[in-house]
């Protein structure tokens, strides 16, 4: 029979090595669950933007904190929880899975295929919120990003880290100029994110078919939440296709982000305002949805040398109603990018497409992001359409107008249809400048207005085909030389004898 004490010291033995580890863990309680939002009691410790898990795998953002709760935005179905449904913290923050892997696929806000792949492997993850680069950290906005379309490349230029408002009525073209762009970027190193937010599911598959068509998929990601997706999903998705494309700029890389559209984004951060029962402000939108848009579009941005040189170009676009750019959301975009290209709906019911409005158009860097021949041919350009506009205003009251006035608007409307460009048919600068340096030197002045189309599509490939060290110097030199002019003097003649012929 064993001893007291070898029974006494056997437990203890046993007691030692248990090693048993109290654990904490703070859990909550849902008190309240309905429109994709929770209001969750007992998490003291919760903190803004972090993550909490639901029953059924469904994890949720943290967006309002309250003294004797949390407000939650699902990111997923509500229908699975219930009031009483234990909720836990997760520790994190919202964070976006980033790569390579995702070029070429469609992905939710999550980074969720999509599109019927197999699952993406990501390279890392990066903060779905993540701050702005600060001042010190940036470099002036200098290198061209060429979007192959005549009109934006001549009078609105795009340089690589600028934010250039798309805004314009529903069906004038916005999204068109968008995919133009992207289209555009093939072999350029350009890597290029387009978000979704809030469109129809078949509106959404036609862009990823266009892309494919053009073989401009390889180099971008598609990051969908459609018009039947959660609002949580459609406030997060601009700031997770940023994040991707981040994480190229950071590499020392150059993307291009397109965010179709804020106004959906603006309605869906209202929405869940307002399902958290914070004080509506103007229009209903909450108090802070200029910092909610400006946080996003600051984070588009040039790095200096220092930090990899990489960049970020945000192309946001916003619906106006009936052409008014002065409402509260369009207004706010406004004053926080770098200029806007305006699309306007008569222009566009005349057949100018793209419906660019050149007076309200505005690219507050300027010059500074265009080759200097392109400076130089749309500084004329800019002075023939500003002079067709004021005639064309002044010719609608005035019963006869003398020569010269004629003589000018007729060389404004042949502007005007030289700048018309197809759809998925973004032109190489070199080609741009040849033809619109062919507009502005007046050599189109007496050929018929309709015949305008027929003669540029012909030059070109005449100049392809004929005169293509002219276009390679130019490409070269970036600059209008002496013998580029001469040479395109030259091609302009010897093909209109044969074009009239």
């Amino acid at each position: 029979m064993a001893k007291a004490d070898e029974i006494a010291a056997v437990l203890r033995q046993q007691i030692r090595s248990l090693g048993a580890d109290l654990k904490m863990e703070e859990v909550g309680v849902v008190v309240e669950v309905g429109d994709g939002i929770a209001r969750v009691w007992g998490l003291r410790s919760a903190v803004a933007s972090e993550l909490l898990r639901f029953p059924g795998d469904i994890y949720g953002l943290v967006l309002d904190l309250q003294e004797d709760s949390v407000g939650v935005a699902l990111l997923g179905p509500d229908e699975g929880i219930k009031e009483g449904d234990e909720v836990r913290r997760t520790g994190r923050v919202l964070q976006t899975p980033v790569g390579e892997g995702f070029l070429g696929r469609v992905v939710d806000p999550l980074g969720r295929p999509l599109d019927g792949g197999p699952p993406i492997e990501p390279a890392g993850y990066r903060k779905t919120d993540e701050k702005a680069p600060g001042v010190i950290a940036r470099k002036p906005v200098d290198t061209p990003l060429q979007t192959g379309i005549k009109c934006i490349d001549a009078l609105t230029p795009i340089g690589r880290g600028q934010r250039e408002l798309i805004i314009g009525d529903r069906r004038t073209g916005k999204t068109a100029i968008a995919i133009d762009t992207i289209i555009n970027q093939k072999g350029q190193g350009v890597f290029c994110i387009y978000v979704a937010i809030g469109q129809k599911s078949s509106t959404i598959a036609k862009v990823v078919d266009a892309l494919k068509r053009y073989g401009a998929m390889e180099y971008t990601v598609v990051v969908a939440a459609a018009a039947e997706d959660p609002a949580p999903l459609q406030y997060i998705a601009p700031y997770a296709g940023c994040a991707m494309g981040e994480y190229f700029r950071d590499k020392g890389q150059d993307a291009l982000i397109i965010y179709d559209d804020l106004s959906k984004h603006a309605v869906a951060y209202r929405e869940i305002s307002l399902l958290l029962r914070r004080p509506p402000g103007r229009e209903a939108y909450p108090g802070d949805i200029f910092y909610t848009h400006s946080r996003l579009l600051e984070r588009a941005a040039r790095l200096s040398d220092e930090h990899g040189g990489g960049s970020l170009t945000a192309l946001p676009i916003v619906e106006t109603k009936a052409g008014d750019i002065t409402s509260y959301i369009p207004t706010n975009l406004i004053s926080i990018t770098d200029g806007q290209i305006y699309l306007e709906a008569d222009l566009f019911n005349k057949g100018q497409r793209p419906a660019m409005n050149a007076g309200l158009s505005v690219s507050r860097v300027g010059g500074a992001a265009q080759i200097p021949a392109m400076k130089e041919v749309a500084g004329q350009l800019r002075l023939e359409l500003a002079q067709y506009r004021d005639l064309a205003a002044f010719a609608e009251f005035a019963q006869e107008l003398d020569e010269a006035s004629r003589a000018q608007l007729a060389r404004g409307e042949r502007v005007m249809e030289v700048l018309k460009q197809p759809q998925f048919q973004p032109m190489p600068v070199e080609e741009q400048i040849a033809i619109l340096y062919v507009a502005v030197s007046g050599h189109l002045d007496d050929l018929p207005v309709e015949a305008v189309s027929s003669f540029e599509g012909r030059f070109l490939a005449y100049l392809r085909e004929e005169h293509k060290e002219v276009l390679e110097e130019l490409r070269r030199e970036r600059h209008m030389t002496d013998s580029v002019r001469k040479g395109l003097e030259a091609a302009v003649k010897a093909f209109k004898d044969s074009f009239r012929a």
